[in-house]
């Protein structure tokens, strides 16, 4: 991760203008800066433990999101944080460290073509080389799955509209991420409107249930995902994931740099079946990164299919 040395700002000056008699401008609090040596060495710490790079146009950010961090510890500094996170009492910070360095916004059905392509071109190709397995299995990895949305938006198509067609498959669903407390908000199939937005009406009345401000996911979907907290960059923990017919790994790979990017990409690799699917954000691309994939255009979508 990164670096740090501190120092407190100045008191802000009182505003331009008149002040009534008796009365003074009240201080502000003090802020914590990070030193450039600081954001270095704290930084090198989050990119060696995950993978994440920060550029130093990112400075900015990664303070403001440490500094509540720091404040949540009751500490007094970035020195003082990075000390405690290099230190291996320090291992219970990272997941709230990656939580409060990411961003976990997403919705169901966010990306219709991917799902369509899913649907109606992927799994009858993989079904078919499958077709004369005895119980075959089919497996989806929602990587880096955030709250959980698109890989409930996966189960509701497969218990909508594929496994009605192939009714003898068994189709399962794990989701990743590093972050704890996104896979328990995951697990707990409770969403705000702005997540559910996009539902269509029919699933919405078959699969979620309002109550008050909240939207609560049925049973009956929740037990079609499994969750596990898994940091991509890590191959000993991605190597728990195997025979996976379909990736979907979307609006991930730029949070790291092309080393990052590499390895991330080759421990999906090896996590996949011949003949299988990776799917990544749409303004990701895996050029310069890997030739192990051969890239194919779908109607209104592309995706990687491992040779």
């Amino acid at each position: 991760m990164a670096s740090q040395l501190f120092k407190f700002g100045n008191k802000a000056k009182p505003a331009i203008g008149s002040v009534k008699p008796g009365l003074s401008s009240l201080p502000t609090e003090k802020k914590l800066m990070m030193s450039d040596d600081t954001f270095a060495n704290m930084r090198d710490l989050i990119y060696r433990l995950s993978g994440i790079y920060f550029t130093e146009s990112k400075k900015y950010l990664l303070e403001g999101r440490i500094a509540k961090r720091i404040a949540a510890r009751n500490m007094n500094s970035f020195e003082e944080y990075l000390t405690f996170i290099d230190s291996p009492n320090g291992r219970v910070e990272m997941n709230d460290l990656f939580e409060a360095i990411t961003i976990n916004e997403t919705y169901f059905f966010r990306a219709p073509q991917q799902f369509d392509a899913f649907e109606q071109l992927i799994v009858p190709e993989i079904l078919k080389a499958k077709k004369d397995l005895f119980n075959p299995v089919f497996r989806i990895w929602s990587a880096a799955s955030s709250t959980g949305e698109e890989a409930y938006t996966l189960a509701i198509i497969i218990k909508e509209r594929i496994q009605p067609m192939f009714p003898n498959v068994k189709f399962q669903i794990l989701a990743s991420d590093i972050n704890n407390a996104v896979l328990d908000k995951a697990r707990s199939g409770v969403f705000k409107e702005y997540a559910v937005r996009n539902i269509p009406p029919l699933y919405m009345s078959k699969y979620i249930k309002k109550q008050g401000h909240n939207f609560i996911l049925s049973d009956e979907i929740k037990q079609m995902v499994k969750f596990m907290n898994i940091n991509l960059y890590d191959a000993n923990q991605t190597k728990l994931v195997t025979s996976c017919d379909v990736v979907f790994c979307c609006n991930v790979l730029i949070y790291f740099d092309i080393p990052s990017k590499q390895k991330v990409v080759n421990n999906l690799y090896n996590a996949m079946n011949k003949g299988s699917y990776l799917f990544i954000g749409y303004s990701e691309s895996l050029h310069g990164i890997t030739k192990a994939f051969k890239l194919v255009h779908l109607p209104k979508a592309m995706a990687y299919k491992k040779d």
